[in-house]
């Protein structure tokens, strides 16, 4: 299994901006707030007021993205690893603005490297139901997004890292999923190595075989810290295992 810049369905450049600064102590505020249902409620103070907005690049989609996604605050699915919950605040990018009913996707690997509906790809037999680790939410009238998830795994050539899609106007289904809308970023979201290499001391990280592609060493992060996508992590508790809570305000482009 392997992931370069020229991965299948490459983007071009659109322009997202990542709120620092003062934001930062706002979105922690946010990360400690209950989590928030697949339509989220408020939940958190407005970011945007006090950002300092940086402007980046979007990044590849890669090949492993699924259509279908299940709008759902939770994609665990069971799937074994250190708790991670995500707090992502969406904001337009001329305005600061930030932006509700905003849907939140992600998706990404499990603690050995597979991604649901490619399992095998990293050399492990598990069952593959095509949805673990898949999802998103609507954004509350804070512009926020909670998720629950796992911290992600490795594979062939790539560091950690999270998929991430935001998509607006999208029409909720009644299987769980949405449909329509109009997709304003395609981007990935990554973690500082020190707190990587901590996770994978631990099981089932590491039972991971694979050899562990650095931020330093990827081909697709940039080295642009917050503006490229590198969230905020705080602890959940005093050991590595308790988990932590990755925070990033993501600006998008409304026409």
């Amino acid at each position: 299994m392997t992931e370069t810049s020229g991965a299948t369905n490459p983007i071009g450049r659109r322009t997202v901006l990542i709120a620092t600064g003062t934001t930062a102590a706002v979105l922690a505020v946010g990360a400690a707030a209950p989590e928030a249902p697949a339509t989220a409620t408020p939940d958190a103070t407005p970011a945007a007021a006090a950002a300092v907005c940086t402007l980046t690049k979007e990044m590849t989609e890669g090949p492993y993205y699924l259509d279908g996604a299940l709008v759902r605050a939770d994609v665990t699915e069971g799937k074994a690893g250190i708790p991670l919950k995500l707090a992502l605040t969406v904001v337009n990018d001329s305005t600061c603005a930030v932006i509700p009913n905003a849907l939140v996707e992600i998706w990404h690997c499990d603690a050995l490297g597979e991604y649901s509906g490619y399992v095998g790809n990293n050399g492990h037999s598990e069952p593959d139901d095509g949805t673990f680790l898949r999802g998103g939410v609507l954004t509350n009238s804070a512009g926020l997004a909670n998720i629950t998830t796992i911290y992600p795994g490795w594979y062939r050539g790539r560091c950690v890292h999270i998929h991430v899609k935001v998509h607006t106007g999208v029409t909720l289904t009644s299987d769980g999923s949405f449909t329509g809308g109009q997709e304003l970023h395609t981007g990935q979201l990554f973690i500082d190595e020190t707190i990587t290499t901590a996770v994978a001391k631990i099981s089932p990280y590491s039972t991971n075989t694979v050899t562990r592609t650095t931020l330093a060493q990827d081909s697709i992060y940039d080295d642009g810290g917050a503006a490229s996508g590198l969230m905020t992590l705080t602890a959940l508790g005093s050991s590595t295992s308790s988990g932590y809570t990755g925070t990033l305000t993501l600006g998008v482009q409304q026409s």
